[in-house]
């Protein structure tokens, strides 16, 4: 096996990652690492997909890491992640098991895959507020204002980013960035994929079945266990939709097609950026979800171990 070894399962929603990230733990005598902006927080389980049950296989019991690690309400960020990440990683390691790492929040894998030392520079909730009605042409405009030196880093595709990059740019001027020592990994990038139709049905499927689960009942919690409305909706998707219907906002009917559309959006958005990741230099063997599961396996175990 390749030193330093560090698979990673990514993939649209509803693709099925956790459970494959699993099963080959169980193969390689390794440990999962949750790579989603949301299973950090307790309380928020059906609505994210944390079934704690899948990471049972075949009598073994794999461990799992970066799940439940908040309370609901608070908040949490890249650069968190990536501190928290990089421990967690050097303690399976240093157990001399295998670390993969799942998710379908791309811009935490991103992060790591290309060392970005920007995910430490702060927010800047004026500058945010400010700029925060500009259309996508001024906020181009107004970066190009700034020193090549300090904007070479941005992305110019969207308003949020092109803020993103007004941000850092702003902290530059007057602050160096302070390089850190990470554990070197070699990293094996594996993509889930499948028609797009096959992609719907499966996002159908599940949130009719979370929705049987408890979804609703489990946000209504959370807005009673005090945490506030507009920090609910911020988390997106099932939680936005869900607190707009408790709150009378949205009739049951227009909560799920609105919630469905929603899901397929954020699958679309995030394969999307999968494919940005790409055009970066990261290597993604893709494989499809409708694939023989042991052959998909199989072939992910000879990658890792040339």
């Amino acid at each position: 096996m390749r030193k330093n070894p560090l698979l990673i399962i990514l993939g649209p929603t509803a693709s099925g990652k956790t459970k494959l990230a699993v099963e080959l733990a169980a193969a390689l005598g390794g440990e999962v690492i949750s790579a989603d902006s949301r299973q950090v927080y307790t309380g928020m389980d059906i609505g994210t997909g944390k079934d704690l049950n899948e990471y049972h296989y075949q009598g073994k019991e794999v461990p799992y890491h970066l799940i439940d690690i908040r309370k609901a309400g608070e908040q949490y960020n890249v650069n968190e992640f990536k501190d928290d990440f990089f421990e967690v990683y050097q303690e399976i390691s240093s157990r001399g098991n295998v670390p993969v790492l799942c998710g379908g929040t791309g811009m935490y894998i991103h992060s790591l895959l290309q060392k970005q030392d920007f995910t430490s520079v702060p927010v800047d909730k004026a500058l945010r507020e400010r700029l925060a009605h500009f259309d996508i042409q001024q906020l181009r405009q107004l970066l190009s204002d700034f020193p090549e030196e300090l904007v070479s880093h941005a992305d110019h595709s969207s308003h949020k980013r092109l803020i993103r990059a007004m941000e850092i740019a702003e902290y530059l001027k007057d602050h160096t960035l302070e390089t850190r020592e990470r554990p070197a990994f070699s990293p094996v990038v594996i993509g889930l994929t499948s028609t797009i139709e096959e992609r719907r049905k499966r996002i159908a499927r599940r949130l009719s079945s979370r929705l049987d689960s408890g979804l609703i009942a489990e946000v209504a919690n959370l807005l009673n266990d005090g945490i506030p409305r507009e920090t609910i909706e911020f988390y997106g998707l099932e939680y936005k939709f869900i607190s707009l219907y408790l709150h009378n906002d949205l009739t049951l009917e227009e909560l799920k097609d609105r919630l469905l559309i929603a899901i397929n959006q954020f699958a679309k958005r995030q394969m999307t950026f999968f494919r940005k990741m790409e055009k970066d230099g990261v290597k993604i063997h893709w494989y499809d979800i409708n694939e023989d599961r042991e052959e998909i396996k199989n072939s992910i175990i000879k990658i890792i171990d040339l």
